[in-house]
């Protein structure tokens, strides 16, 4: 059984298990393939690598607010949350299940750098089949929303699984984006993108950021409480959009406009100038209720 969690224990330092313990009501997980139920990864094993019994990743039942939900949570502690074929399979199942059960929502726990390189093709697979998953669950009529918080953010293909779930809610310390800042590194070089420079780094692609630029729906205190209380407020009012030609024209329309108003930025600090932020360099300062108060108040 996983224990429920005190009210202000930090989600960036708390590991796959204790999230969803402290997520949902006391004592309503029930995990699917538990350790003792699953195997690991046998292309780690291939190659001499310890693997986990879980593969990394957390599935099961439970409740949230009394509704029921299901419930996927990356380890970021194990190859930093990387995709493969055993964890992608377990997403998959679990949001075809969701198909099947019609629960209150999929919340998907995201902290991962993306594809699992040791495993090559079976990881990208993965992360196409977890990507025609998330459709089919919001098509069926489920919600499905990533909680973006740990340490190893939401970067490569789970960066656009991401962005394909109904919505996303961040605290400051997660992280979003399709490259990470090491992979931009070493494909452009130091000049185009300094991994080393962390306020940089979290000024691109950070919590706060993805706030102001409208990617994720709210922003959270780093606390357990503060994910939960923000995935019921959003649950509470949440009508999941008709798809159409329309919806899409007019996302693409908004994509364009910003990669015109933007493309030439190579720091938050021009992008929050240019959004109509006073001061931008004290936006990393900000609490998060101040940065909340501060979005509002921007030119729409």
């Amino acid at each position: 059984m996983i224990p429920a969690i005190a009210s202000r224990h930090s989600w960036f330092e708390a590991t796959a298990r204790r999230r969803v313990g402290g997520l949902l009501d006391a004592g309503s997980f029930a995990e699917i393939l538990p350790p003792a139920e699953s195997q690991p990864s046998p292309h780690l094993a291939q190659l001499d690598l310890p693997g986990a019994f879980d593969d990394g990743v957390v599935i099961g039942s439970g409740r949230l607010a009394g509704q029921s939900v299901l419930v996927a949570a990356q380890e970021g502690q194990f190859i930093g949350g990387a995709v493969g074929e055993i964890h992608g399979a377990k997403i998959v199942g679990l949001l075809r299940r969701a198909v099947r059960e019609k629960p209150a929502a999929v919340l998907f726990l995201i902290d991962s750098g993306g594809v699992r390189l040791h495993e090559a093709n079976a990881g990208l697979i993965a992360i196409s089949e977890i990507m025609r998953a998330v459709l089919a669950a919001r098509a069926a009529g489920v919600p499905v929303v990533a909680l973006v918080g740990g340490s190893c953010g939401a970067f490569g293909g789970m960066g656009i699984v991401a962005k394909l779930c109904s919505a996303i809610i961040m605290s400051e310390e997660g992280r979003l984006a399709l490259s990470g800042p090491e992979v931009i590194e070493t494909v452009a070089g130091v000049e185009e993108f300094d991994a080393k420079d962390r306020a940089l780094v979290w000024r691109v692609t950070g919590g706060k950021h993805r706030y102001l630029m409208g990617d994720c729906a709210a922003l959270v205190e780093d606390e357990i409480a503060a994910f939960r209380d923000g995935v019921t407020a959003f649950l509470a009012g949440w009508t999941e959009p008709e798809p159409g030609l329309a919806g899409l024209r007019a996302t693409q329309q908004r994509l364009e406009h910003r990669l015109a108003a933007y493309a030439s930025y190579r720091d938050g600090l021009q992008v929050w100038a240019a959004l109509g932020i006073a001061q931008p360099d004290d936006v990393p300062l900000l609490d998060r209720d101040s940065l909340v108060a501060l979005k509002e108040g921007l030119p729409t």
